[in-house]
Parts: structure tokens; C-alpha cells; sequence
């Protein structure tokens, strides 16, 4: 018996966890509370703001006419699924009839045709200035007027100016410029004339800030980029608001392209996709962000390619050094 009652003095119940916390440090006690506390409400909050901008998103384009441009993009096809969903009456613009309707297809199928209206279709190439008066016309006979228009069509080039021919640059300035500034010049009369309407333009970063290898390209933005904060002030007096959103450039949804695989220059950061490329979703965000604030101006880029555009503005000679130094790198990492 006395050896059963010393074993079972040995016994001990287990420690209930608020016995373990008193008997840790205060420091430790107040993370081990506060750690979960922390994760839960920031799941909150990032579930708050999903739900906010879906709300604003249905709210800001209910039973508005919203044309977007080069709809079979990523971010076009993004947006146009925000918008349906909103309640928008759409019209899709693009180079290929049978896409647009396979994209207009996948919307009716993913929303609810009581409360959603089914996309117009029309075809538009900026490539093909000669089509515009035609494509403009169709767009304003789809609904008669258009609430908002989403410039969001763009044609890229990489490489040494020399090497660029005068047709190429032709090209890439209907693209880039005579085709947004032709449409949004065709819709006008029509915004004018009711007392309202929104342009957003999306345009690349390159419209502030030029860099090596993209000299044409470059052009093309600088150049829609002043149309648009020419035309913001000759048109605030008819209710009309003009937007910009200048962005790195946006993700493709699928894997790396192959310029992830290049050799990073100085001045290559500003541009590789992985870490500082804008996904379509969160471009999309910002776009409902800006039908809603009306703000004038956004730029969508991490802190980096933020303080060359500072640093273009402030420190000129410095920002120039700091390009021919990347182009530099660039070429003597090609050589090795």
C-alpha cells in the first residue's frame, strides 16, 4: 500500500493551457494572444474590402453602357466579368468575332440573366485606322450612348531603335495613340451632348517614364497619355471625367513569358514581371476604384519604378546615368 500511495503522489494532472500561459512571460503570453487575434482580424478586413468593391462594383455600373476595348485581353476579359456581374450593359470590342462571342458565351453561362444584360459585340482593330469611322458608328448604335469607355487596348515593341522600321513605328502609333484618341474623339459628341460620361484610359508607365530598348513604344504613350490630360480639362465642363492608370505592365494569368528569363539589367527591374507586374484582377480593382473616386491620375507600380519617375522629374542627370549604366550591364551580360 505505501508504495501504490507513492506512485500515485508521482501523479500529476496535466497543465491546463491559462495554467501555461501565467506561467510564461508577460512578452510571450501577450504574442501567443495577440498573434491570433491579429490573423483573424486582418481576414476580416481583407474580406470587408472584397465585399466593398464588389458592391461598388455593381453600384457604379448598374444599367450603364461600358465599352472596353481589346475585351480578350486579360485584363479586358477580367473587367468585362466585373461589369456583367455589375450589371452593365456592355460592349465588347475586339480583332476576332468568333472570341468575342465565345467570351460573351462564358459570361451569360456564369451570371444570372434576370439581373445581367447580354454583352453587344463589335469589332475593332487600332491597327486598322481606315475601319475606325465604321466601328465608331456601330458602338454608338449598340445602345445609342456609352456611360464609360476603357481604353485599354496596347501594342508593345522591344528593340534597338535603328533597327525599327518606319512602318513598324506607324503601327504601334495607331495602336497606341490614333486609335484610343480616334475612338474616344468619335464618342464625345454623344458624351457632351447628355452632360456626361468617364474615359479611362489604361495606359503603361512608360507613358511617364521612357526607357532603353522601347523608344517608339515609349513615344506612343507619352503621346496618349498628353491627349488624355489635354482633353481631361476641355471636357470637365460638360460632366465628363478623363482618367489615367498607368501601370507596370499587366501579368499574363499564365506562367513566366520568356523575358523573365533574360539577364536583369539596372533599369530591366523597373519592367520584370514576376515581382513588379500588375495581376488583371487587381487591375480591374483599380479601375472600379477609379469609376467610383473619379480620381484623375493612378499609378499602379511598387516603390521602385515609383522613385525613377521622381527621380526622372528631380534628378534628371542622375536618372540618364543610371539608364546608360543598365544598358551597359545589359550588353556585357549578353557577352558573357
Amino acid at each position: 500500500m505505501v508504495v501504490e500511495g507513492e506512485m500515485e503522489s508521482n501523479v500529476t494532472e496535466p497543465e491546463s493551457f491559462w495554467d501555461i500561459l501565467q506561467e510564461m512571460d508577460p512578452a510571450w503570453t501577450t504574442t501567443v494572444l495577440l498573434v491570433p487575434c491579429v490573423v483573424v482580424l486582418t481576414a476580416g478586413f481583407f474580406y470587408l474590402y472584397s465585399a466593398v468593391i464588389g458592391l461598388l462594383s455593381k453600384t457604379s455600373v448598374r444599367n450603364k453602357v461600358v465599352v472596353i476595348t481589346d475585351a480578350l485581353s486579360g485584363l479586358g476579359k477580367e473587367c468585362a466579368g466585373v461589369f456583367h456581374k455589375g450589371g452593365a450593359r456592355l460592349i465588347l470590342c475586339g480583332k476576332c468575332w468568333d472570341k468575342l462571342e465565345e467570351l460573351a458565351d462564358d459570361l451569360a453561362n456564369a451570371s444570372d440573366p434576370t439581373v445581367t444584360f447580354p454583352p453587344k459585340l463589335v469589332l475593332l482593330d487600332f491597327g486598322d485606322m481606315d475601319s475606325m469611322p465604321e466601328a465608331v458608328e456601330e458602338i454608338l448604335e449598340c445602345y445609342g450612348c456609352l456611360d464609360i469607355l476603357i481604353l485599354n487596348s496596347s501594342m508593345k515593341l522591344r528593340a534597338p531603335a535603328q533597327t525599327v522600321s518606319l512602318e513598324t513605328d506607324r503601327l504601334l502609333m495607331d495602336n497606341n495613340y490614333f486609335g484610343p484618341a480616334t475612338l474616344a474623339k468619335g464618342v464625345l459628341p454623344s458624351m457632351i451632348s447628355r452632360r456626361t460620361g468617364h474615359l479611362v484610359l489604361v495606359n503603361s508607365i512608360q507613358g511617364k517614364l521612357a526607357v532603353p530598348f522601347r523608344t517608339t513604344y515609349a513615344a506612343s504613350k507619352h503621346a496618349v497619355q498628353a491627349f488624355f490630360d489635354s482633353l481631361r480639362a476641355e471636357v470637365e465642363e460638360y460632366g465628363i471625367s478623363v482618367s489615367t492608370i498607368n501601370h507596370t505592365f499587366i501579368s499574363p494569368s499564365s506562367s513566366s513569358s520568356p523575358e523573365a528569363s533574360t539577364s536583369r539589367s539596372l533599369w530591366s527591374l523597373l519592367y520584370t514581371k514576376k515581382p513588379l507586374g500588375v495581376s488583371p484582377d487587381e487591375a480591374a480593382t483599380e479601375i472600379v476604384k477609379t469609376l467610383n473616386n473619379k480620381k484623375k491620375e493612378v499609378v499602379i507600380a511598387p516603390s521602385l519604378p515609383k522613385v525613377a519617375l521622381y527621380a526622372r522629374s528631380f534628378f534628371p542627370n542622375v536618372f540618364f546615368a543610371v539608364m546608360a549604366a543598365g544598358v551597359n550591364n545589359a550588353a556585357a551580360c549578353e557577352d558573357m
